[in-house]
């Protein structure tokens, strides 16, 4: 065995204890922040705590959920936008939570890169916060992984874990859902955290720098324009789940556009006919479909093209529906109806043609 001098600490393979340290230590104010009724979000122990009795469930049933941001951080890295990404991250779990009926509780992230970047690792874990104060929940614990070799430079990954409850009686979908029922549609803020494998290769193809103008908004450079955060619908969504018992599905419109995910909250002899007269997709969409030549069918299975979130409600309901959302502040559109589907009918139909915005 080779003699040493000195022998080898952990700094010296590439993991900084006294900067994950700092860390936790900037972001106690920021989990601090999200407490909410049953946590007590105070970092440092071993696991999360949270109350679910102080909540004031009778009939709880637990729902979980995970994902992570995907290939978007790659556009984060290049641009040095950090802050959205964390939004992005709780958004695609709690989405996932209210489409079930469920009030999502706490989060819990990880956070995952070569070399421990303080700032840019509390940029992010600010936006985490932040999306937990929009969806309502603690963030109530995670884990940050320093792992030299395993990532690069100033690459990082992100997942998030979240949990919410429902009452056993409110659960979604309904098994009432059938044809005649209205399809709501509520606005998206952009691409939202899908399909940037394409969007990254449509911006190499296209020549223009992330640090410039973006062709369809001159108020923001094309990096600022798709960086912008998920939207998140938990607030308004439950505001009208309770408010009116006519709802009666949500899908969150993710990977796979309206094509792959309305389907997966109807029953087997119903389909969705969506009449794409009924919205106008922003410009962002238009821009990517002409320069990367996408068909309009490619385009609708693998962007929200518009429209991130869809509540399917009783005809009787739908107007009264339309107008909570509304005040809660969601852009509102009658987006379509459920009909009845036999045989091998496609799950999803379409009317009219996807139209694009107008650039600014």
């Amino acid at each position: 065995m080779a003699k040493r001098s000195n022998g080898l600490t952990y700094s010296q393979a590439g993991v900084d204890i006294d900067a994950g340290n700092a860390l936790v230590d900037a972001i106690k104010p920021l989990a601090a922040s999200t407490r909410r009724k049953g946590s007590n979000p105070a970092l440092g122990g071993f696991g999360g705590l949270f109350d679910l009795k102080k909540c004031g469930f009778k009939d709880p049933v637990l729902v979980a959920a995970n994902d992570g941001v995907g290939t978007k951080l790659r556009v984060a890295i290049e641009t040095g936008i950090h802050s959205g990404v964390g939004i992005d991250l709780v958004a695609m779990s709690v989405n996932d939570l209210v489409v079930q009926g469920a009030e999502p509780l706490f989060f819990l992230d990880y956070y995952a890169t070569g070399k421990l970047d303080v700032k840019v690792a509390r940029d992010v874990i600010a936006g985490i916060a932040e999306g937990c104060r929009q969806a309502g929940c603690a963030l109530i614990g995670g884990e940050t992984a320093e792992m030299p070799g395993m990532y690069h430079g100033a690459d990082y990954d992100l997942a998030g874990f979240a949990v919410g409850a429902v009452e056993r009686r409110a659960i979604l979908p309904k098994k009432t859902v059938k044809a005649g029922d209205v399809i709501i549609g509520l606005a998206s803020s952009g691409p939202h955290s899908n399909g940037y494998s394409l969007i990254r290769k449509i911006v190499d193809v296209s020549g223009v720098k992330y640090s410039a103008k973006a062709p369809f908004d001159s108020s923001r450079t094309l990096g600022e324009a798709l960086i912008a955060p998920t939207r998140i619908y938990v607030k308004p969504v439950l505001a009208a789940i309770r408010a009116h018992k006519g709802v009666k599905a949500l899908a969150h419109i993710t990977g796979g556009g309206f094509t792959e995910n309305i389907p997966r909250v109807l029953p087997d002899e119903c389909a969705a006919l969506i009449d794409l007269a009924s919205f106008e997709a922003p410009a962002v969409f238009g821009w990517l479909a002409d320069q990367g030549g996408i068909a309009p069918s490619e385009m609708l299975r693998t962007f929200n093209c518009g429209i991130g979130m869809v509540v399917v409600v009783d005809a009787a309901e739908a107007d009264d529906a339309m107008l909570t959302l509304a005040a809660n502040g969601e852009q509102v559109v009658r987006l379509g109806e459920i009909i009845e589907r036999t045989g091998r009918q496609a799950r999803v139909k379409y009317a009219g043609k996807l139209k694009f915005a107008a650039g600014a």
